[in-house]
């Protein structure tokens, strides 16, 4: 079986399994209803009408129209027109979508019917995240005053579109999820690829329209809008006819001759399925009037009002500001045309992360003290590579505003392409996860910053700390932080060693986020996080014991041990609460805890040696908390924690940290010295056992696997 969330075994959506509902429906003749997403106003996600006659129903399609059809013929641009839903953004990837049956059939699988084998349940595929996942529906849809409320077809019978809506609306948490958005959000979750943007005005128009043609010949998906200077203006229409702020689909291009001039076409489609341009080469412009009627047939010339029109390609860069693209592999996002059947040249490493408020969500450069805490990965780049492709490169990054004071002496494209031959390409995008949800579109600013690390700290174990970014500057970043579902940058590096760090702008912020990371295959030895390491042993323990102490531990055995000269669980603690200061005493649990990390041959009772060491060790880890505690509120946050841990010789990633709160911090805000002593206690029985595991599978997992793995129990 394929790969569970490949596009042939995609995760199930919610554990419902398309298969085994359908079979359960025919079987008692019932048709499915979904109480996932159920037929309500929570699904809606809408404020309800005041007008009792605009109530919503939901209907199946063949109580709309007697003679429904999930397909009418085949599948085309003109099939989607928007409803009333701000949702622009997604029918128009849609609308690229169609135009790429390859791609179409991912997320809509053939074989689905309002006929044969009908039951009421459907299914569609949507990337999420590095991983298909596949999405079951009812065909209820909301009808209101007689007609589809949000997504419809021009074709009146018809209702595939409509169901590929209410399965991304459930993907998401409802349709109002679905309000506003950039359209490369719908074209990565349709196809996987990596969408950017490209300004109209960075290509002359016929390179634009050669850039363009190339992209479509490689599958990729495309739109374009034009910028709204104001919230006022999105949506007016222009004197030209075009909507400002509004997502069109780009489905075509193409060439006419008008007498000795060679036309450079492009083919766009409004969601709306009405409002068309109305300048030079529209539907009912003169200009086709010399066109003879071998080429008007060749485009399918229709002077019907469906959305759908031809523009010049200087007509298109004078009007439109923006063109996104989505490529679904590297090699798609080239301006030129290439063999698509050949082997692809990029290799994929990808990672899942978060940002934890006070432990993992460092912040900006702007936040010194907290940006190395940020999630960071280790990247390895072994060769160099020739890369010719020009769209996204590093040279055009924004500067982060007030973070840089270096100036760099400007370099001639020449130049720079004879150094990008000499350096390894790499393709980095950060995806915020789960910002759209239900009601609520809330996107964080996030960006991503690569390091050089130098030669003498590559074998440096655990992460990169304050002082190395404080005193380093980034090589490369995706640039200024962006309120959006994903920030992406292409670069050339030298071959050697990065850490990579993906941040929100400001601190604090809880998150989650997903990184992928394409490199030219061959050429990435490694990306991933930072292993734990443990030398507790060497800065905590190795102290020797002070006098007192020794004296202390001697008496207390002398009047309180057993005929064993041991002493237990209880006796200890009273031994180590008479050195603590009061307000750090230990917990019987605690105690309990220290005694078992010692080798005490299954009695649970400490002799006079493992005594005075762990007494010593208790000190040390008491003055580290105070050292820590900066707020002295007698707790610590966790990032205060992380810190802590660090200065007794164990370095955790955030992962690690993050459940070592939620273990020992009880759901608190702040931790007290017994949480942190429990901590370091646990980590160390958990490191010793790694360390005498013989299981090679568990060695290749490596230490982080193995104690998130057994923090949780």
């Amino acid at each position: 079986m394929s790969e569970l969330g490949s596009i042939d075994n995609p995760v199930k959506f919610k554990d419902q399994d398309y298969d085994a509902l359908l079979q359960k429906c025919l079987k008692t003749a019932a048709l499915f209803s979904d109480t996932v997403f159920a037929a309500n106003q929570s699904s809606l996600g809408i404020p309800v009408d005041p007008d009792p006659k605009k109530g919503v129903k939901w209907l199946r399609p063949k109580e709309i129209t007697s003679n429904a059809v999930f397909v009418e013929g085949t599948m085309g641009t003109t099939d989607i027109c928007q409803g009333q839903l701000g949702n622009c953004w997604l029918l128009a990837a849609l609308s690229c979508l169609t135009m790429h049956p390859q791609l179409f059939v991912k997320v809509v699988p053939s074989g689905q019917s309002l006929s044969e084998s009908y039951a009421g349940i459907f299914r569609f595929r949507f990337w999420q995240y590095g991983e298909w996942v596949e999405v079951v529906v009812d065909d209820r849809l909301p009808v209101r005053e007689g007609r589809l409320l949000f997504s419809y077809s021009r074709t009146t019978n018809e209702f595939w579109s409509a169901l590929v809506e209410k399965a991304y609306a459930k993907l998401i948490g409802s349709y109002g999820s679905l309000k506003g958005g950039i359209i490369s959000e719908g074209m990565e979750d349709f196809t996987g690829g990596i969408a950017y943007s490209l300004p109209v005005s960075s290509r002359p128009p016929r390179m634009l329209w050669r850039a363009i043609t190339a992209a479509l010949a490689r599958s990729s998906l495309l739109s374009c809008f034009i910028h709204a200077a104001s919230v006022k203006e999105i949506g007016t229409v222009t004197s030209e006819g075009l909507v400002k702020g509004h997502a069109y689909a780009i489905t075509d291009t193409d060439k006419v001759q008008r007498a000795s001039e060679e036309v450079l076409l492009l083919r766009l489609r409004n969601p709306w399925g009405f409002v068309e341009y109305c300048g030079p080469w529209s539907d009912k412009c003169k200009d086709w009037d010399v066109i003879d009627n071998a080429q008007k047939a060749r485009l399918a010339l229709a002077k019907v009002e469906d959305g759908e029109f031809w523009i010049g390609i200087e007509d298109f860069c004078r009007l439109f500001n923006t063109v996104e693209m989505c490529s679904v592999n590297p090699d798609s996002m080239s301006g030129e045309a290439g063999d698509d059947t050949a082997t692809p040249s990029w290799t994929l490493s990808s990672h899942q992360g978060t940002w934890v408020p006070m432990c993992s969500a460092g912040g900006s450069r702007r936040y010194p003290r907290s940006f190395w805490k940020n999630p960071q990965f280790q990247m390895v780049l072994s060769e160099k590579d020739v890369d010719d492709y020009d769209y996204g490169e590093d040279e055009d990054v924004e500067e982060e505003d007030g973070e840089d004071d270096v100036v760099v002496a400007p370099v001639s494209k020449t130049e720079k392409q004879r150094e990008k031959k000499k350096k390894c390409t790499v393709l980095v995008e950060l995806l915020q996860k789960y910002r759209r949800q239900k009601d609520q579109v809330n996107f964080l600013y996030i960006a991503f910053h690569i390091y050089k690390v130098p030669l003498e700290l590559q074998d440096k174990p655990g992460s990169l700390d304050q002082q190395f970014f404080s005193n380093n500057s980034p090589v490369a970043r995706s640039g200024k932080y962006r309120s959006i579902r994903s920030v992406w940058r292409k670069v050339h590096l030298e071959p050697g060693s990065y850490v990579l760090l993906a941040s929100t702008y400001r601190p604090n912020l809880q998150g989650e986020f997903f990184l992928r990371v394409y490199t030219k295959t061959g050429n990435i030895q490694g990306f991933q996080d930072f292993p734990c390491t443990n030398n507790y042993s060497v800065m905590v323990m190795s102290k020797p014991v002070l006098p007192e102490d020794q004296f202390r531990v001697q008496k207390w055995f002398d009047e309180k041990a057993g005929s064993d000269d041991r002493v237990n669980a209880v006796q200890f603690m009273n031994l180590v609460n008479s050195v603590l200061e009061k307000d750090y005493e230990l917990p019987l649990e605690t105690c309990r805890q220290l005694i078992f990390g010692e080798d005490t041959g299954g009695r649970g009772r400490l002799s006079r040696a493992q005594a005075e060491k762990l007494l010593t060790s208790l000190r040390n880890l008491q003055s580290i908390f105070f050292q820590f505690d900066e707020d002295s509120s007698g707790t610590m946050s966790p990032f205060e924690l992380s810190l802590a841990l660090n200065a007794a010789g164990v370095e955790c990633d955030n992962v690690v940290v993050q459940l070592l709160w939620e273990r020992f911090g009880a759901g608190e805000q702040y931790l007290p010295f017994n949480g942190f002593v429990s901590c370091v206690a646990r980590l160390q029985v958990l490191f010793d056992l790694f360390e005498s595991e013989t299981s090679p599978e568990v060695k290749d997992k490596g230490i982080n696997a193995w104690l998130l793995k057994l923090l949780a129990v």
